[in-house]
């Protein structure tokens, strides 16, 4: 009996390493070392008697990535992400507070709709602060000292096949090519992978890529913080494109070795913070805790990014797919980072992955099952995202069936989260991927919200 999308939530959120590896698999590989990488590694540990990585960067060298060149830019952790990796890696909260990373409870975030200060929900799940390369490397520690994980510091050149069966991967190192021979192929390349280009070169259906285009502008910069256990260690300010066209909103976190990570984002030709003085001008527009960060002193140069659109590739439409093979991360969805879905994203991805082996599959068949679960929660991520931008003034469609009720209805519930706990745990529950969407469409929540806004009138 196949399951509601809640269920499935529900199930892959209940997802915890095995008491003892059950290797059913002899060799896994995994194309791309990034998060969604390592994190598909530690599932398969636990039914491979070896996984190999192989990845352009050497992961055993510590510190940012140049694979990553997001990785100067602010990184959200979502509860709902840090609560999957807690599973996966126990301990992981600690570990990271030890290498710097700063505790966010609940009542040491803070969060602005428009200006207006959200309510804090009790019992909220706690979450961290930190950098991208320190949350990365704490990852990367954890998977790397697994004994059955080695690396291979190359760069992946294509799939090899017998018959209708992913049978292994080429590389090339230094201009010498190889190969290595696996069981289960994992395509972990991130919004550059070139697993479509493979499968079309080997005779196989192409995947359909969707785009939503959203031109976003990032700008992120360091400060010096002079408290060691600041009141608030994460502030997120949003505006909604009905009260600001240029700033689309501004968050700071604490992060390691005594530094502010702030950052700012624009849609379109808007551009906030590229230069030192208007970034910290602008700060200063933002609620009262930015001015903190706006006097603190600047350390380093204002780093930007942009992000042109957000893909989503649908492996999960074809009617062949080779068996031994199956794609995770961005590499099959990229969201609008604003949103902060990526890495929890991926730590789901690697509990369909872990979910779908324990199952005891042929893996000379196609991954049918972990492509049902994987669409589940590509659907629900990419549908809170894109329903989101579609409300830009700058992206045009194309709008789905029913938008202007259902943003409507989306309106009144994040409105209501300002006032109402009730309207606030749920969705926060959603948002960090707890919880599928559709938990906000219950006639209840959406009574609650409606009524919360009546009593904030």
């Amino acid at each position: 009996m196949s399951l509601s999308p809640a269920q499935v939530f529900a199930t892959l959120n209940a997802v915890r390493p095995l008491d003892q590896p059950s290797p059913s698999i002899d060799k896994a590989v995994v194309l791309g070392g990034s998060v969604a990488g390592l994190l598909a590694a530690r599932a398969l540990a636990e039914h491979a008697q070896s996984v190999v990585v192989i990845d352009r960067d050497d992961l055993h060298v510590p510190g940012r990535r140049p694979g990553v060149p997001q990785g100067t830019q602010l990184h959200a952790l979502l509860p709902g992400g840090f609560l999957q990796l807690e599973r996966l890696f126990p301990g992981f909260g600690r570990q990271a507070v030890a290498q710097g990373a700063v505790e966010a409870p609940p009542e040491a975030r803070r969060s602005y709709l428009d200006g207006r200060l959200k309510v804090v929900v009790p019992g909220d799940a706690d979450s961290l602060a930190g950098s991208r390369p320190l949350l990365e490397g704490l990852i990367r520690q954890q998977v790397l000292r697994l004994p059955n994980v080695k690396t291979i510091t190359a760069r992946a050149t294509g799939l090899v096949f017998d018959g209708a069966v992913t049978s292994g991967v080429r590389y090339e190192v230094g201009g010498t090519a190889g190969t290595e021979n696996a069981d289960l192929v994992v395509d972990a390349m991130g919004r550059s992978s070139r697993l479509s280009d493979w499968l079309e070169q080997a005779g196989w259906e192409r995947p359909e890529m969707r785009r939503m285009s959203v031109h976003l502008n990032y700008a992120t910069a360091l400060f010096r913080r002079r408290a060691d256990k600041p009141q608030h260690t994460v502030v997120l300010a949003l505006n909604s494109p009905r009260t600001s066209a240029a700033v689309a909103g501004a968050a700071f976190f604490a992060i390691e070795d005594g530094r502010w990570m702030a950052m700012m984002a624009g849609y379109a030709d808007n551009r906030p913070g590229r230069t030192p003085e208007d970034f910290v001008r602008r700060l200063r527009e933002f609620p009262p805790e930015f001015h903190e960060v706006a006097d603190s002193e600047l350390l380093g140069d204002v780093q930007t990014y942009r992000h042109a659109d957000s893909r989503r590739r649908d492996f999960h439409k074809l009617s062949c797919f080779p068996a031994g093979l199956v794609p995770v991360g961005d590499a099959v969805a990229s969201f609008n980072p604003v949103y902060g879905q990526g890495i929890t994203a991926a730590a789901l991805h690697a509990a369909c992955l872990s979910t779908y082996l324990r199952a005891g599959p042929d893996l000379r068949q196609p991954a049918r099952e972990f492509l049902a679960l994987q669409q589940v929660v590509v659907d629900a991520a990419w549908s809170m995202s894109t329903s989101a931008d579609l409300a830009l003034p700058h992206v045009d469609g194309p709008y789905p069936r029913g938008y202007r009720f259902s943003r409507w209805v989306s309106r009144q519930i994040v409105d209501a989260t300002v006032t109402d706990i009730a309207t606030a745990r749920r969705f926060n529950d959603v948002v960090s991927l707890c919880e599928h969407p559709n938990a906000l469409a219950r006639p209840e929540v959406i009574l609650g919200a409606l009524r919360a806004n009546l009593r904030a009138r």
